[in-house]
């Protein structure tokens, strides 16, 4: 087998899609497949890697350190001297065409769908979406131009499954995984007596960190001691830093390596994944990993990852969050946190990596979904 990965929209910053392609791309290897990565960037390149090649197409900026390939056909130059027997697509906009490359040169075709388009644009722009009509229509595009379609959760697979079943599209739900061997309980200090919170995320506003950022205003408001660690970077810090004017929130950047991020999760006693439009939740795996419960708004794909063991969740507001915060104390440190790494147990990645696997190989949806 021979599998194309394609990840258009790389930022510059490390996040959950670019650790999803790298831990698929690694098990794609480990299990006998020759694996291919195009990825864009300032220039065309090459490099080989204990992970296969990894090919660079020349793209420009678009905004926010991220840069995005507009030249499809530079994209099937590259597959067309690959010759893989199978293509996984992350972006389902300005790649289309090489889908219809694919299925021209009998090339399996598999998008791995990482966000519910109509949630994005009304969270980027924080307002509701008016063009509803334009993403069911580019939905219906979509369904018609890929042989199956990968989502990893129930909410993601909402946005699909009518559109799909009217095309005769299957949709298989694949919920992704979490390095548990990285991402581990830890030992943790005495503490304080401050409630220990942690947001680790792009600071942009499709992530909601606003959200986590009120949460904790709002329980400072109410008089709890505590601590908000936030770890990440996005356009978006200066206004969230003035939204938690003097309220105990510490802004410290980009955290460089997934160690070090386990260790500042692993000291939290409570992580704030409180976006309502995720459609996943890597951030979430990770955290209950390090047995660390997880707050989260109540829809999404990420409530799907908590059950009442392990975290608490809530309607999107500040209110009802920090309400959920304080229910979720309540719990013994040592149940909670216990409950929180079982959790993440489930998620291992090796489940994800077969389930793709037997995708790319052609095989029947309705055996693979949840």
């Amino acid at each position: 087998m021979r599998i194309a990965q394609l990840a258009n929209f790389v930022g510059a910053t490390s996040g959950g899609m670019r650790t999803a392609i790298e831990q698929l791309g690694r098990g794609y290897v480990a299990a006998g497949a020759e694996r291919l990565l195009v990825i864009p960037g300032p220039v065309d390149a090459v490099r080989t890697t204990s992970l296969g090649d990894v090919v660079q197409v020349r793209a420009p900026r678009v905004g926010g350190g991220y840069r995005l390939i507009v030249e499809p056909w530079r994209v099937t130059d590259v597959l067309e001297r690959f010759a893989p027997t199978s293509v996984e697509w992350s972006d389902k906009l300005t790649l289309l065409p090489v889908a219809w490359w694919a299925r021209r040169n009998g090339v399996r075709s598999v998008l791995l769908s990482h966000e519910r388009m109509g949630d994005m644009v009304a969270m980027r722009t924080g307002l509701e979406t008016t063009s509803k009509v334009s993403i069911g229509l580019l939905n219906r595009l979509i369904v018609r131009s890929f042989d199956v379609v990968v989502v990893t959760s129930a909410y993601a697979e909402g946005e699909f499954r009518a559109v799909a079943d009217a095309a005769g599209c299957p949709v298989a739900r694949v919920p992704l995984g979490v390095d548990l061997a990285t991402f581990r309980p830890a030992a943790r200090t005495a503490g304080d007596g401050r409630v220990r919170l942690v947001h680790a995320g792009r600071l942009s506003r499709e992530k909601s960190p606003h959200l986590a950022v009120a949460t904790a205003v709002e329980l400072h408001r109410r008089g709890i001691p505590l601590r908000l660690d936030v770890y990440g970077e996005g356009p978006h810090r200066d206004e969230l830093e003035e939204l938690a004017a003097d309220a105990p929130v510490h802004f410290h950047g980009y955290v460089d390596g997934r160690a070090a991020l386990r260790d500042r999760l692993a000291a939290a006693e409570v992580s704030l994944s409180v976006c309502p439009g995720e459609t996943f939740g890597l951030a979430v795996l990770e955290a209950l990993a390090c047995g660390t419960p997880v707050v989260t708004a109540d829809r999404g794909g990420a409530r799907e990852l908590v059950d009442a063991s392990c975290g608490a969740w809530a309607e999107p507001s500040p209110t009802a969050l920090a309400d959920a915060v304080l229910r979720l104390l309540e719990v013994p440190e040592s149940r909670r946190r216990t409950a929180a790494r079982r959790r993440a147990e489930q998620y291992g990645w090796d489940r994800a990596v077969a389930r793709m696997l037997a995708l790319h190989a052609g095989d029947r949806v309705g055996a693979l979904s949840a």
